[in-house]
C-alpha cells in the first residue's frame, strides 16, 4: 500500500483531528519529508486536508469526498470482502468493468459519469458532487434467466441503505427504480454474460446510481417531475456518499451470499409501488401494452393480466404506471 493511500486511511480514522507530522511518520515507518509530500499529492487530488504548524494534519470533519478509505470505514469485517477503486471520471462504472473485469467483489466508485448506463438503452444522468454511481462485479453461480433476482436482491439493499441513512420511505418500481416521495432517486442495471458451456454465468455487473442531492443547475428538463434527490441543496450531512456506497453493501452482501434464499422477496413485494395497478408494459421493440399487475412471483417476475384477459410473467422489460 502506498503511503498516500496509508496516510488517508489513518486521517479518515480520525477525521476532524489533528495528526502531527511526526506521529504519522512513525505509525507509518517513513521520513516527515515522506509525510509531507504525500500530503501535498492528496490535496492535489482534491482531498480538503488541513496543515497547522505544531499542530499537525486535519481531514475536514465536513468533507464528503469519496475514497476507498472513507467507504471501508464503515464497512467493518466486510471490508476484506471488497477492492474499491474511486475515480473522479468515466465514461460508465459498468462498461469499465465489463472490459476491465477481474474478481468478484471489485468495485469501482465514480464521482460523476460521462455516459452513465439506463435500461433500455438509455443513458443515466450522473453530474459531479451531487450522487454516487458505482458498480460491483460479481461471479454467481446462477442461471442467465435468473439474473433478475441479483438486480430484485440490490433494489431491496437500496431501499433499506436509503430508508437507515436517511430516514425517508422507499418504493420499487420493477425491476429497477427506487423512488422517495414520488420521485426517481436511483437506477439499478444489471448486466450479464453467459458461460456458453455450462449455461450459467460467466459474471456480472451491477450499477447502482443514487441522487444524494438535487444538481447545482437542476435536472434536465426531460427529468423533471421524474427524478428527485434524497436530500434538498442546503441539508447535506456530512460524510454521506461514502456512508451510503457502505450502507448499500452492508444491506446486499450477506443477501447475495444466500442468493437463492431469496431473502429480499419479501422486503421487494412490500415495496412494490406497481402491484394491484394499472400499468403500460413497453416492450424492447418500442411497443406499448396495457395490463394490470397482479402481484411479484417467486423468480422476481412482475406477474400482469394483459386487457384480452391472458396472463403474462414478466422476466425483463419496462413498465410504467397509467392513470385510470
Amino acid at each position: 500500500m502506498r503511503v498516500q493511500e496509508q496516510l488517508l486511511f489513518l486521517l479518515e480514522e480520525k477525521r476532524g483531528q489533528y495528526l502531527s507530522g511526526e506521529e504519522l511518520a512513525e505509525l507509518l515507518g517513513v521520513s516527515r519529508n515522506a509525510i509531507w509530500k504525500a500530503v501535498k499529492r492528496l490535496q492535489e487530488d482534491g482531498y480538503p486536508i488541513k496543515g497547522i504548524s505544531g499542530k499537525g494534519y486535519q481531514l475536514h470533519e465536513d468533507s464528503d469526498i469519496l475514497s476507498p478509505q472513507g467507504i471501508n470505514k464503515y464497512l467493518g469485517d466486510l471490508s476484506a470482502v471488497f477492492s474499491i477503486e474511486v475515480r473522479k471520471e468515466v465514461d460508465s462504472t459498468n462498461q469499465v468493468l465489463k472490459d476491465e473485469k477481474g474478481s468478484e467483489g471489485r468495485i469501482l466508485v465514480a464521482e460523476r459519469q460521462a455516459s452513465g448506463k439506463g435500461r433500455m438503452g438509455r443513458t443515466f444522468y450522473s453530474p459531479g458532487d451531487s450522487g454516487v454511481y458505482f458498480s460491483l462485479l460479481l461471479r454467481p453461480k446462477i442461471k442467465m434467466q435468473d439474473a433478475v433476482i441479483i438486480t430484485a436482491a440490490a433494489a431491496v439493499a437500496v431501499c433499506e441503505a436509503i430508508e437507515t441513512v436517511s430516514g425517508k420511505d422507499t418504493q420499487i418500481k420493477w425491476v429497477n427504480d427506487i423512488y422517495v416521495d414520488g420521485r426517481k432517486v436511483c437506477g439499478i442495471l444489471t448486466e450479464a454474460a453467459m458461460d456458453l458451456e455450462t449455461g450459467g454465468l460467466e459474471y456480472a455487473v451491477l450499477g447502482i446510481g443514487i441522487n444524494i442531492k438535487e444538481p447545482r443547475e437542476g435536472f434536465p428538463k426531460a427529468l423533471n417531475g421524474i427524478a428527485g434527490a434524497l436530500f434538498q441543496k442546503d441539508e447535506f450531512p456530512i460524510d454521506i456518499k461514502n456512508k451510503m456506497v457502505s450502507a448499500v453493501l452492508n444491506q446486499f452482501w450477506p443477501c447475495y451470499s444466500q442468493l437463492g434464499k431469496k431473502k429480499f422477496l419479501e422486503g421487494y413485494r412490500d415495496r412494490s409501488m406497481v402491484t394491484g395497478r394499472d400499468i403500460w408494459i413497453h416492450r424492447g421493440d418500442g411497443s406499448t401494452e396495457k395490463a394490470s399487475a397482479v402481484e411479484i412471483d417467486d423468480q422476481c417476475r412482475l406477474v400482469v393480466i394483459k386487457e384480452n384477459g391472458q396472463r403474462e410473467e414478466l422476466l425483463s422489460g419496462e413498465v410504467s404506471i397509467r392513470n385510470r
